[in-house]
């Protein structure tokens, strides 16, 4: 495959806990790699049906306030038809059309071009599945 696009798979445990993970590091540092200092867009996919990509500030209490949002929004008890799994596991398959499974973003000189305080970040809310991977792509 040419050097106009490349591609990573990031494996991250989540763990039993719902948890918004930053990823920006990685992508940052998949993009020292294959970008090389040149301009393109980074593909940010989560290749699951109970996973989402969201670009928000982290450390201030936004990510807490995300899961908060999303506990409101699709609470886990018996409402949902999706029924196998923990309880409320319905829930956590309706997450992606809120929080989607996808972000495209721009990349200037070799580096993400995000604004201030925002960062990249993998929310999962299936305490079921632990294990998750993260499919980075560059297309310079």
């Amino acid at each position: 495959m040419s050097d106009a696009f490349t591609t990573r798979v990031l494996n991250i445990a989540t763990g039993s806990d719902e948890r918004v993970v930053d990823i920006t590091g990685d992508c940052e540092s998949f993009l020292r790699e294959a970008a090389a200092g040149r301009e393109g867009l980074l593909n940010v996919f989560v290749p699951h049906a109970t996973a989402g990509i969201a670009v928000i500030e982290t450390g201030a209490g936004s990510d807490d306030d995300l899961l908060s949002t999303l506990h409101t929004l699709l609470p886990a008890d018996d409402r949902w038809q999706h029924r196998h799994g923990s309880p409320g596991h319905g829930r956590d398959h309706v997450l992606p059309a809120f929080v989607p499974p996808h972000a495209t973003l721009p990349v200037v000189d070799g580096r993400l071009a995000l604004g201030t305080w925002q960062s990249v970040c993998l929310v999962d809310t299936n305490r079921d599945n632990p294990d998750r991977q993260v499919r980075l792509s560059f297309l310079g």
